[in-house]
């Protein structure tokens, strides 16, 4: 079941186009990425999603309820169901950790469950925080204050605007965890905007990769993957230095096949020389994955096309 809904969303700036056509679908309860470098659209797409940034046209669906044709009080229920986590924490200086949690049940009026606050300071791993103040924290640990604040309504969709760039990697990975935690014990649905590709690598299950203000790519992390267009292939960081004779293939594994000897098995089977200029295995969700780039001779190019098509492997020329 898609809990958001995208359609033709457009939007600019004066004759600024900052978002061109969008289209994508986010399941209930996934975790989804908003991928690409700074000034791609991202966060102001991510924006739309609770009303922060209008649109000149399209349609925006949340949980069914279209977000562009809301008024005023019905704009702010929505955002009562949507938790949005940012890159520098905005907590108040002047209040404790749990004084921070409880603000938003105090500006809309609502009872505060102390018992529940607390579960939530145990999620986040701060129980023996909460009286503490933010300078007393480290930023992993004012981070994780920003999330329990986001999570004190019980939203069903949680917002994270690049809320892991300002972090170290192994403070990056914490938090990661957490929300993968948050996902599977509150089933929340959650849309990460990043431009760290190891984010989306390591929790994300779909993502849609953005450039100007479009979307160059949407669809499951491993699709992304395997089927990378020359844009991607950059952002990821796959920038192969390749020999100027012979044939240059790239092959991807999928998982079903990426711990196998593919390569070995097959210089072997056919009786053949290849020179493996570049490869590289990894982790998406869990989920292993690898790329390899290799050289062979011209006249030996038909049998070795043959051979990947039938072994589980995508594959293409490289020029």
């Amino acid at each position: 079941m898609n809990f958001i809904e995208v359609n033709q969303v457009y939007k600019k700036y004066g004759k600024l186009e900052v978002l061109k056509n969008i289209n994508l679908s986010i399941k209930q309860g996934s975790i989804f990425g908003l991928v690409g470098h700074s000034g791609a659209g991202k966060s102001t797409l991510l924006r739309t999603f609770n009303g922060l940034e209008g649109i000149n046209s399209g349609s925006i669906k949340i949980d069914g309820v279209e977000v562009t044709s809301l008024k005023k009080e019905s704009l702010r229920k929505l955002r009562k169901n949507i938790g949005m986590i940012f890159q520098h924490f905005s907590l108040m200086d002047r209040k404790s950790v749990y004084e921070n949690i409880i603000l938003p049940l105090e500006c809309w009026g609502e009872k505060i469950d102390k018992d529940r606050i607390y579960n939530l300071l145990e999620l986040v791993g701060l129980k023996d925080r909460a009286k503490h103040y933010p300078s007393e924290l480290s930023g992993g640990q004012k981070q994780r204050v920003a999330i329990a604040r986001a999570l004190v309504m019980n939203p069903k969709l949680l917002l994270s605007d690049e809320a892991t760039s300002a972090l170290d990697p192994l403070i990056t990975s914490s938090i990661l965890d957490l929300l993968l935690e948050i996902k599977e014990k509150l089933g929340v649905t959650i849309v990460i905007v990043t431009h760290e590709m190891e984010v989306v690598k390591k929790i994300c299950s779909e993502a849609a990769f953005m450039e100007n203000g479009e979307i160059l790519k949407c669809g499951s992390i491993e699709s992304l993957f395997l089927e990378p267009d020359k844009k991607m292939r950059e952002f990821l960081g796959e920038n192969e230095i390749l020999p100027s004779s012979g044939v240059n293939i790239r092959i991807y594994f999928p998982k079903e096949v990426a711990s196998n000897p593919i390569i070995t098995k097959m210089a072997r089977e056919l009786d053949i020389d290849c020179n493996i200029v570049w490869g590289n295995l990894e982790s998406f969700g869990g989920i292993a994955l690898g790329v390899l780039v290799i050289n062979i001779q011209e006249d030996i190019k038909e049998k070795v096309f043959s051979y990947l098509s039938t072994h589980g492997t995508n594959w293409e020329i490289v020029d």
